[in-house]
C-alpha cells in the first residue's frame, strides 16, 4: 500500500513538472501599452453632457510597460465619429518629469494615427489630447479602441471604459448652427446680452423648460373648476340671511385673502406630513391653488350677484318663482356674463402664482429654470421662463379686453342684432313700403274717378291730382 502511494505521488510530481516546463517553453506576449483612461470634455451648452456630432476633446492615457517601447498609436471610434480638422497634443511623463516627445497626427475618418518622432520608453505615461473631434451623432456608449506599434510589431489596444454620449437632436443642430454664426458671437460678446439673452441657451431652455410649463398649466386648469365651485358656494353663504352662515363665509374669505399664498403653501406642504397625511406634491399643489383662488372668486361672484338690479328679483317673484329658481334662472346667468373679465384676470394671476410651488419642490416652470440657471451660470433660463408665462397671459389679457368691450357696447344698446331678429325686422320694413305703394296707387285711382283730391299716406310723397292721373293715362 505504501509503495502504491509513493508511486502515485511520484507520478503527480512528474506531471506538474511537465506542465511547468511546457508553460515556460511557450513564449508569453507582453502587453507593451496598457490603456489607463479615456474621457471626453462636456460640450452641452448649459449642461455637463457630451453630445455627439459636436466638437469636443478626447483625452486618452496609456502606460508603456517595462521592456517595451512604443513608436505610434492609432485610436479608433465607432462609425460616425470624425477626427477631421482636429489637433493633437502629445504629453509623455517619465515619473514626474515631462519628456520632450513630438509627433504627427494623421486623421482618417473615425480613426487617428499618432506617430512619434522618437520612441516612448518603458515606464512612461502617454497622454493624447485630441481637440475639435466629434463622437457619433447617434450617441450611446462609445468605446475607444485601436492599435499601437512596438518593437516587435503591431498590437491591439485594450478597449477603454465606455464614454456616454448624447444623441445630436434637431434642437442641438440649431444650437450648432448658432455657434457658427458671426452675429451670435458679436451678440454674446456684449456682457449684458450674453448673460440675459444668450441665443444658444435660450433655444435649449425652451426645450428643457417645456415640461415645467405644461405642469403649471395642468395645475391651474385642474384647480380652477374646484375654485369656481367653492367660490360660488361661499359667495352664496356670504349673502345668506343667516348670520352664522355669513360669519363662516367671512372668516374663510378674509383669512385666505389676508394671508400670503406662500404661507398657505408652507402650511399645507409641511403641516400635513406632520399629521401623517402624505399627498402627492402635484395633487397638493392643485388643492392649495384651488382653495386660495376660491376666496377671491367668492368676492367676485358676490359683487356680481349684488350688482343685479332689485327689479330682477321682483319680476321673478311676480312670475311665481321662489328664491332658488330666481337665483339659478335669472340672477346667476346675468352674473356670470358680468364677471367673466374679472374671473379671467384672476385665472391669469393664479397661473403666475404657481411659481411659488417651486419653493416646496414641485417641478414646475420656475423649478426647472432655477436648476438650469444653476448649471449654466446664466440668467437666460429665467428669461425663457418669462416668455413661457407671456405665451399664456398675453392672449388672455387680449381676450379680457375684447369681452369687456362687447359687454360695455351691449349695455349701451349697441352691437349687432341677432340674425333672426334682424331678418324679421327687414321683412317688416319691406311689407310696410309695399303697403304704402299700394295705398298710393288706390288713392290715385279713386281720385281719377271721383275728381276728389288724392291724399298721400303719412311718410309718402303727395299723390297726383285726378287730372294729372288722367293725363298720365
Amino acid at each position: 500500500m505504501q509503495h502504491r502511494r509513493g508511486a502515485l505521488l511520484a507520478a503527480l510530481v512528474i506531471a506538474l513538472a511537465c506542465v511547468f516546463a511546457t508553460t515556460l517553453a511557450v513564449p508569453q506576449q507582453a502587453q507593451a501599452l496598457t490603456t489607463e483612461n479615456a474621457t471626453a470634455r462636456p460640450n452641452e451648452d448649459g449642461g455637463d453632457g457630451v453630445i455627439g456630432g459636436m466638437d469636443t476633446r478626447l483625452t486618452w492615457e496609456g502606460t508603456v510597460e517595462d521592456g517595451e517601447e512604443v513608436t505610434s498609436v492609432t485610436l479608433t471610434l465607432p462609425e460616425g465619429a470624425s477626427f477631421d480638422h482636429s489637433t493633437t497634443r502629445i504629453t509623455a511623463l517619465e515619473g514626474l518629469s515631462r519628456m520632450d516627445v513630438t509627433g504627427t497626427a494623421t486623421p482618417s475618418g473615425s480613426s487617428i494615427t499618432v506617430t512619434f518622432d522618437q520612441t516612448v520608453p518603458a515606464g512612461s505615461l502617454l497622454r493624447l489630447e485630441i481637440t475639435n473631434m466629434q463622437f457619433p451623432a447617434a450617441g450611446g456608449d462609445v468605446v475607444v479602441s485601436g492599435t499601437y506599434q512596438a518593437a516587435d510589431g503591431e498590437h491591439a489596444l485594450a478597449d477603454s471604459d465606455p464614454i456616454t454620449t448624447i444623441a445630436n437632436t434637431p434642437l442641438q443642430s440649431i444650437v450648432n448652427w448658432l455657434d457658427q454664426q458671426p452675429w451670435v458671437d458679436a451678440w454674446n460678446s456684449n456682457q449684458f446680452l450674453g448673460m440675459f439673452l444668450r441665443p444658444q441657451l435660450l433655444v435649449t431652455s425652451f426645450a428643457s423648460l417645456a415640461p415645467g410649463w405644461l405642469l403649471c398649466l395642468g395645475i391651474v386648469v385642474a384647480a380652477y373648476p374646484f375654485a369656481i365651485a367653492l367660490g360660488l358656494l361661499f359667495a352664496m353663504l356670504k349673502i345668506s340671511r343667516w348670520r352664522i352662515v355669513r360669519a363662516v363665509a367671512v372668516v374663510y374669505i378674509n383669512v385666505l385673502r389676508g394671508t400670503p399664498l406662500f404661507l398657505q403653501i408652507y402650511i399645507m406642504f409641511f403641516g400635513l406630513p406632520m399629521l401623517n397625511i402624505n399627498i402627492d406634491n402635484n395633487l397638493l399643489g392643485i388643492i392649495v391653488m384651488a382653495i386660495n383662488s376660491s376666496a377671491y372668486l367668492a368676492e367676485i361672484f358676490r359683487a356680481g350677484i349684488q350688482s343685479i338690479p332689485q327689479g330682477q328679483y321682483e319680476a321673478a317673484s311676480s312670475l311665481g318663482m321662489n328664491y332658488v329658481q330666481t337665483m339659478f334662472n335669472i340672477i346667476l346667468p346675468q352674473t356670470v356674463r358680468r364677471v367673466i373679465p374679472t374671473v379671467t384676470s384672476d385665472f391669469i394671476t393664479a397661473f403666475k402664482d404657481t411659481s411659488l410651488l417651486s419653493s416646496v419642490g414641485v417641478m414646475e416652470l420656475m423649478m426647472f429654470s432655477k436648476n438650469l440657471t444653476t448649471v449654466s451660470g446664466n440668467i437666460t433660463p429665467y428669461v425663457a421662463a418669462g416668455i413661457f408665462y407671456l405665451i399664456v397671459t398675453l392672449p388672455l389679457i387680449k381676450v379680457v379686453g375684447i369681452v369687456e368691450d362687447n359687454i360695455a357696447r351691449s349695455e349701451r344698446g349697441g352691437g349687432p342684432r341677432p340674425k333672426r331678429r334682424a331678418q324679421v325686422a327687414d321683412n317688416a320694413d319691406e311689407l310696410v313700403r309695399s303697403g304704402e305703394k299700394n295705398s298710393a296707387a288706390v288713392s290715385a285711382a279713386v281720385s281719377a274717378l271721383t275728381g276728389a283730391p288724392a291724399v298721400a299716406p303719412a311718410g309718402v310723397a303727395p299723390l297726383p291730382s285726378a287730372k294729372e292721373a288722367a293725363d298720365g293715362c
